[in-house]
């Protein structure tokens, strides 16, 4: 059975459900289906005031909008455009001027079990001198800043004083290589690089100023003229004259006061890059009015914050999700949220729900990655049992990254939740900006492995290959019919590939093609992700384009061909299986294990180390039909470790399959 087919299964299968709990309901934001079903009523029959309604009400612009929505340039649409605004003004001077300068904005957790906490006051100031400080530097409105950081409030700082001078920033994870930190340079056109000398994970110290230094000295950085070094752990570093500062140095004497520069609602945000079907990142563009406007509504919606909550995302500010719910949701909705720095297994794989205990997190979002890994890990050492600790603080439990499977759903409800907090399992993508279909915690009804029903004024349907709406109960191609204000508004220099990517002429070219399967229920009505549609595979909730791979395995100078897929994987969702044909003899035995620990090495520096393929399998030549097409769709049943039952009578080498199914 294919992993579409399983998928849908499931998704007919499923029958439990699960209602908020009443206790929940009587505070909620949305309390009910009908509070719910009366803002989608509003956003379909006025959409544009819908929409209008909720930027007024919920940000502060400097100049007032006269246009919601314009669809002449479709489909880059544009929204609120002349209204003017500043993010980093929403999320903290804001929060100065209602009364929460002294509340705590950040609880930071180091490595090392260190914890720090800074005021929205305390995080005001760091903003506005850092943002002098790039000022200094003579950065301004309009130019791209690239941020390679570990998890810390300096991140947070850093991104918050771009959005402040009007600067647009491009957060790079800190596990990618130099050649992949290099190439977003170059294509986002940077004026400087943000970064620190190392990063804490594990206990370990890793480094990143020094790859910052190869990534520039692979060449075309040229427009790099400053790179800030944030000093976590005091490493030894290179300086450069004249280009390199301490981050300590540059804010010393600068000013805590600083004019947010106003900007246009469509002014870019950010960039971030994600991967896609072909080898070459896509810089998806952000826009700073839409995009905040999201943020806020779905912290309220998704997340039902509250005054009183201590929040948690664990993502990473290298990810999207740690753009929307680290360092611009939750400040911009005044709340209280923890940053962790470090991995969910160190010291021991009870550290979430030790620092839950400690900080009383109400709210807990992380991904089903992490919570298969620490099903493993509590399953074998009671000591780390989530019932060992006191997680009574919790009301609230998210799911991001990836479709959660119906047991680990449960697992995360009986034994985080214990059974009293709703579960969102939210389903949203880089592009979209924020959660697109969640449950309602208030509201609605959970189905583990289901992220149920659309936002509010998100035109979600299932479509055919031909762009036509297909029943419930019948799988298909995820779509948005209706532009919204968090949407992608381009791929960054490259419009032409932004329209074939998300507008395709084959469905009109005005609906958003979403790249995932899906299927709704025939009796509810809801939404349940099968799977991309296209070459990007799910690894750990990170998206790796199969190209992206296969062009850095093709640059080893052993290897003629490679071909990579993904297989099922307990702990990561999906890991990546790669084919490979050297410009040798195939090798065997330990010669094969060798070379493979090359190859796997090889692309983690290429790349990172997130993909390094799990399995790698050789053959002196990949499955091919007769016209030299790789038959994919073969290797994934191999990776699988399933018998080959489809018709190979186009295949051209059919000897080669059993070559191929031994893994390394």
């Amino acid at each position: 059975m294919s992993d579409l087919n399983t998928a849908q299964a499931e998704a007919k299968a499923e029958s439990r459900v699960f209602y908020p709990p009443a206790a929940f309901v009587a505070n909620a934001a949305i309390p009910s289906m009908d509070a719910y079903n009366a803002l989608c009523k509003e956003a379909e029959q006025d959409y544009e005031g819908f929409w209008a309604r909720l930027a007024r009400e919920n940000l502060h612009w400097h100049k007032d909008f006269s246009t919601t929505l314009d669809e002449s340039t479709a489909p880059m649409y544009k929204w609120f455009e002349d209204g003017l605004l500043n993010v980093s003004y929403n999320c903290l001077d804001v929060n100065l001027q209602n009364g929460n300068a002294d509340k705590v904005a950040v609880i930071f957790e180091a490595d090392s079990g260190e914890v720090s906490k800074v005021t929205y006051k305390d995080l005001h100031a760091k903003v506005c001198q850092f943002a002098n400080g790039l000022k200094s530097l003579g950065i301004s409105k309009g130019d791209r800043v690239v941020i390679y950081m570990p998890m810390s409030v300096e991140g947070i700082v850093a991104m918050q004083a771009c959005a402040r001078i009007g600067a647009t920033h491009s957060v790079v994870f800190g596990g990618f290589s130099a050649k992949s930190l290099q190439e977003r340079i170059v294509d986002v056109g940077a004026v400087a690089v943000i970064t620190a000398d190392e990063q804490v994970r594990g206990g370990k110290h890793l480094p990143l100023k020094s790859i910052v230094d190869e990534a520039l000295n692979l060449g075309d950085c040229e427009k790099v003229k400053s790179v800030v070094i944030y000093k976590r752990t005091g490493g030894n570093i290179n300086l450069a004259d004249g280009r390199d500062v301490w981050m300590h140095d540059l804010v010393a004497t600068q000013s805590a006061v600083c004019e947010p520069e106003w900007v246009s609602a469509e002014h870019p945000l950010f960039i971030l890059y994600t991967s896609g079907s072909t080898g070459k990142p896509k810089g998806v563009q952000h826009s700073s009015g839409g995009y905040l406007l999201w943020a806020i509504l779905t912290m309220k919606w998704t997340f039902d914050i509250k005054p009183s909550d201590v929040f948690w995302c664990t993502a990473d500010i290298g990810w999207v999700t740690g753009h929307t719910y680290i360092t611009y949701g939750p400040l911009a909705a005044g709340a209280t949220e923890i940053v962790f720095e470090g991995v969910p297994t160190f010291p021991n794989a009870g550290r979430f729900w030790s620092m839950i205990e400690k900080h009383k997190a109400t709210i807990f979002y992380t991904a089903p990655t992490a919570i298969r890994s620490l099903i493993k890990a509590a399953d074998g050492d009671a000591s780390i049992h989530p019932d060992k600790f006191d997680l009574s603080s919790l009301r609230l439990l998210g799911s991001v990254g990836e479709p959660i499977n119906p047991e680990a759903w449960m697992w995360y409800y009986n034994n985080i939740g214990r059974g009293n907090c709703p579960v969102v399992d939210t389903f949203w993508q880089t592009e979209t900006g924020g959660h697109m279909m969640t449950p309602l915690p208030g509201a609605t009804p959970m189905v583990p492995g289901s992220c149920t029903l659309p936002l509010p004024g998100i035109m979600s349907a299932i479509v055919d290959e031909t762009g036509y709406d297909l029943p419930n109960g019948q799988g298909g191609i995820l779509v948005v019919k209706r532009p919204w204000p968090s949407m992608i508004r381009t791929i960054w220099g490259d419009p032409d590939r932004f329209k074939k990517s998300y507008f395709p002429e084959e469905f009109g070219g005005n609906v958003y093609l979403a790249g995932d399967g899906a299927i709704r229920n025939k009796d509810t009505g809801y939404f349940t992700i099968t799977g991309r549609i296209d070459d990007v595979l799910n690894v750990s909730g990170h998206r790796m384009g199969t190209m992206e791979i296969e062009s850095a395995l093709v640059a080893n100078p052993l290897v003629a061909e490679a071909a990579v897929v993904g297989k099922p994987d307990d702990t990561t969702g999906e890991a990546i299986c790669a084919f490979v044909v050297l410009k040798r003899t195939r090798p065997t035995g330990d010669e094969a294990k060798q070379i493979a620990t090359e190859l796997r090495n090889w692309v983690a520096k290429e790349i990172g180390p997130i993909a390094k393929p799990k399995e790698i399998r050789f053959g002196d030549n990949l499955p091919k039909t007769r016209s030299g097409k790789i038959m994919r769709r073969l290797l994934r049943v191999l990776a699988k470790g399933e018998e080959i039952t489809q018709d190979i009578s186009t295949l051209e080498n059919p000897a080669i399959l059993e070559q191929l199914k031994q893994a390394q």
